[in-house]
């Protein structure tokens, strides 16, 4: 569970170092040069996490920012899916892509049943609504940018 934080955390990194870590645990103060020429600190490490995404979630809600809240919640959703799912679904999300709504509705389920990541799922299948009534899945030519 995340602290409460406001305003006066952001950025964490510099108000609440304690709280931010890479994805093996290590600590933001420990993520050094020497650390990396030293082979102590990867990439792994780099990435950002679930739980800072959610920590800045909370801090957006607190500054009122609630899209943008629900922006970070639904990245924190992706950080484990691999990067060629989230490309693949941002590609169909673009109008004309996929010709029928059952696509969409089918990455949604996919996503939440093997990703667990359930407010995405909710995201595509309010887009596949939304498509559907505005006409988005007419089809467009393959090969069409």
């Amino acid at each position: 569970m995340t602290p409460e934080l406001t305003l006066a955390d952001y950025p964490l990194a510099e108000t609440r170092p304690e709280t931010v870590r890479g994805a093996r645990g290590i600590p933001i103060d420990r993520i050094t040069v020497k650390a990396v020429m030293a082979g102590d600190i990867g990439m792994e490490d780099l990435r950002i996490t679930p739980a800072a995404l959610l920590a800045q979630a909370g801090i957006a809600r607190a500054a009122g920012r609630q899209t943008l809240a629900r922006n970070f919640e639904r990245a924190a959703e992706l950080v484990d899916v691999p990067q060629d799912i989230i490309m693949d679904t941002y590609e169909m999300l673009r109008p004309g892509r996929v010709n029928d709504p059952a696509d969409l509705i089918a990455r949604a389920d996919m996503l939440a049943h093997d990703y667990n990541a359930t407010a995405i799922a909710d995201f595509l299948r309010e887009a596949a609504e939304i498509y559907a009534r505005r006409g988005f899945f007419a089809g467009r030519s393959e090969g069409a940018t």
